[in-house]
Order: C-alpha cells, then sequence, then structure tokens
C-alpha cells in the first residue's frame, strides 16, 4: 500500500484492477476543508489517461512490477520472440503488447519487458536507436543542415524525417520516443 501523499512521477498503483502509472500530480491544501491530492494518471495497459483526486493520506495498492531484460531474436508469423537474458527462455509477444514502438525493434535489439501478475503490460525501448537508412532522396549540392527535411525509411520499415544532406546507406540514430532524428553515427 502507498499513501496518496507519496506519490511522484513513475510510481504505479493499481486502481479498478489495472495498473496506473502517476503522470502529473499535485497536493493541494485549500483554506477551508481537508487536503487532498491532484493526480493525472496514465493507464499503463490501454495508454487512456484520466484525471483522479485522492484524499491527503489516502492508501491505494502499489502495483508491483517485474522487469527483465530480453533480446529480440527473431519474428515467427505475426509474433515476436525474446530471449529472457538471464534464464534464456524464450517468450512471444505480439506486436499489440510490443506497442507503436515495435518500428524500431530489430534482431539482436535489448529491450525491458514489464510484467504485473505475470502479464505483460508493456515493452520499455532504449531511448534512441541507431539504424541504417535504406530508401530516401538522394541529397543534392548545397544542402545544408539548417535547411528542411525529407522522409526517409530504415531498415525496420519505420519512416523517419531527417535532414536534406543524409543519403542512403548512412546510419542515423533515432529518439524512440517522439520519432525525431538526432545524429549520425
Amino acid at each position: 500500500m502507498i499513501s496518496s501523499n507519496d506519490f511522484r512521477p513513475g510510481v504505479s498503483i493499481v486502481l479498478d484492477g489495472s495498473v496506473w502509472r502517476v503522470v502529473e500530480f499535485l497536493h493541494v491544501k485549500p483554506g477551508k476543508g481537508s487536503a487532498f491530492v491532484r493526480t493525472k494518471l496514465k493507464n499503463a495497459q490501454s495508454g487512456s489517461v484520466v484525471e483522479r483526486t485522492f484524499r491527503a493520506g489516502e492508501t491505494v495498492p502499489q502495483a508491483n512490477l517485474e522487469k527483465s531484460k530480453m533480446q529480440h531474436t527473431y519474428k515467427e508469423g505475426e509474433e515476436y520472440v525474446f530471449m529472457d537474458e538471464e534464464s534464456f527462455e524464450e517468450g512471444r509477444l505480439s506486436a499489440a503488447q510490443i506497442g507503436e514502438r515495435v518500428k524500431y525493434l530489430k534482431e539482436g535489439m535489448v529491450v525491458d519487458v514489464v510484467r504485473w501478475d505475470d502479464k505483460v503490460i508493456g515493452v520499455e525501448f532504449p531511448n534512441s536507436v541507431t539504424l541504417e537508412v535504406v530508401q530516401t532522396d538522394p541529397g543534392v549540392k548545397g544542402d545544408t543542415a539548417t535547411g528542411g527535411s525529407k522522409p526517409a525509411v530504415v531498415e525496420t520499415g519505420a519512416t523517419v524525417m531527417v535532414p536534406l544532406f543524409i543519403s542512403q546507406g548512412e546510419r542515423i540514430r533515432i529518439d524512440t520516443r517522439d520519432d525525431s532524428y538526432q545524429g549520425r553515427e
């Protein structure tokens, strides 16, 4: 159990049978009446966001999440096969379980698989990945770093906006949180 006074961004709690992460919180002490904690919670499974108010000191169950490092080994049909780096056991996840960042998943990549009650509720990717550009329009003399941008398809099939000077075959670093170009490798 965790008190609403101990809420911080990133804390996971159980409400209505599912896991919620605290995104924002505000402890309010009105001049009249008792104090309360106003929170913004994000559902770990569906990604929906709700605002909820708790009485100050109210206790809620804390979610015990297990993280395990797993390496993506191959894709079989519609399932992605992962190997646990400690026990060497294989596990299979669907694209829905992995989430929208599946477009950056390549063989050999290590990710954190998050479980709650032995159910996979999410996959945490590294903040940035390095991938090779397999298709983009050719660069033209005079293209600069401060110029515009163009779409580029990387080795995993994802499309990312890159500066005009990037050409096919280059390795680029991509921020997986907002799909932005970070630089060349």
